[in-house]
């Protein structure tokens, strides 16, 4: 994903130190979190991973600290249900101490080739469906046991009863079997947006 700097510009002298709306700043974790294990009111730790700048100045360096929560927290079902994350980013906090109330929403996450990514209708982080995956799985299981029926028996009929079984297995293995869990892990990048201005002197 890309890292995005925020490039912000002076209106006017009343705005020379803000953070305006639409503006983006990436942030690396500096905790892990994941469906797994999290419950809400988690805190999660966060550093910028780019600055944020204006006029020439660096209103907020990289490595600055950002505070945020787990709202929801919901992992991945055997048979039905995908995991979901949603973490509300509170505070942001200045080398020199001064904390500033913030509330970007997430815009993007580094799905580290889970394929789980950011709902922009609610904002949390989501799995994909697994259905692809459990069709591929059942016919496999499938296939397996139609061949073993057939070498067995050495009639088709018994490559049929084969088949079932093995397709009866294969479901049990989807049944049984969780699908993935959100996770982020230290090191990984989000990328956030400032749906309103955010003053900081």
């Amino acid at each position: 994903m890309r890292l995005a700097v925020a490039s912000l510009c002076f209106c006017s002298l009343a705005g020379a130190g803000e953070i305006p709306a639409g503006a983006h700043v990436a942030l690396q974790l500096v905790n892990s979190v994941n469906t797994r294990t999290a419950q809400e009111g988690d805190y999660v730790y966060l550093r910028t991973a780019s600055p944020i700048a204006a006029g020439g100045h660096v209103l907020v360096p990289v490595g600055s600290y950002v505070q945020a929560v787990v709202s929801r927290a919901h992992h991945s079902g055997r048979v039905s249900g995908r995991a979901e994350l949603a973490i509300r980013i509170e505070a942001l906090t200045l080398p020199e101490g001064k904390m500033i109330r913030i509330s970007p929403h997430l815009s993007s996450v580094d799905a580290a080739g889970s394929g789980q990514k950011v709902d922009a209708r609610e904002g949390d982080i989501k799995q994909p469906p697994g259905h692809e995956a459990d069709a591929a799985r059942v016919a496999t299981t499938a296939g397996t046991g139609a061949a073993i029926g057939g070498i067995a028996e050495r009639s088709w009929s018994a490559a049929g009863i084969g088949g079932a079984a093995g397709a009866g297995a294969g479901l049990a293995v989807v049944l049984l079997t969780r699908g993935k869990e959100v996770e982020l892990h230290q090191g990984a990048t989000v990328d956030v947006v400032f749906d309103r201005p955010v003053p900081i002197d």
